[in-house]
């Protein structure tokens, strides 16, 4: 499954390196996403760890297996995950309204149980604190193009 996951790494539709993009290196609000994870038995196309969220970028063949893509999601909910979906379109087409969505789950999510003798929270917390609220004024995109515009944001 390893191998499988790497090779979908290498092999990213024009979606899956776009979100990747906007997730990748704690952009996300601070969070950590990783793509295709393997999460027996399936590869997860992007997951953050911490929020327990699973984001899914669906081409048209997924139009076919629709109920196989209820059952994965079941399953990896039954796990703990919360999994949501984009068609590959709205990530190329509505990229803010897809990062919104994402950025909302993330800041509505339980947050984790403190780590033993407080170590390594404190720090994490004032970090996500503040790109939260920078998303909140629209400035989460630190070092990356803002859709649309093509301009990069000043802020980060």
């Amino acid at each position: 499954m390893k191998h499988l996951a790497r090779q979908l790494r290498q092999q990213a539709t024009d979606a899956e390196r776009m979100l990747w993009e906007h997730l990748r290196a704690h952009r996300m609000a601070g969070y950590k996403f990783r793509r295709q994870v393997v999460i027996e038995p399936y590869i997860a196309d992007f997951v953050c760890m911490e929020a327990r969220l699973i984001v899914e970028a669906d081409g048209g063949q997924h139009l076919e297996q629709m109920e196989d893509d209820l059952k994965r999601s079941a399953y990896l909910e039954s796990l703990g995950y919360k999994v949501i979906r984009f068609w590959n379109h709205e990530i190329l087409s509505d990229t803010h309204t897809v990062l919104e969505q994402i950025h909302s789950y993330l800041i509505e999510a339980p947050s984790p149980r403190p780590s033993p003798g407080g170590r390594g929270g404190k720090d994490l917390d004032n970090t996500r604190h503040k790109a939260r609220k920078e998303f909140h004024y629209g400035t989460w995109y630190r070092h990356s193009a803002l859709p649309g515009t093509g301009t990069a944001d000043a802020s980060g």
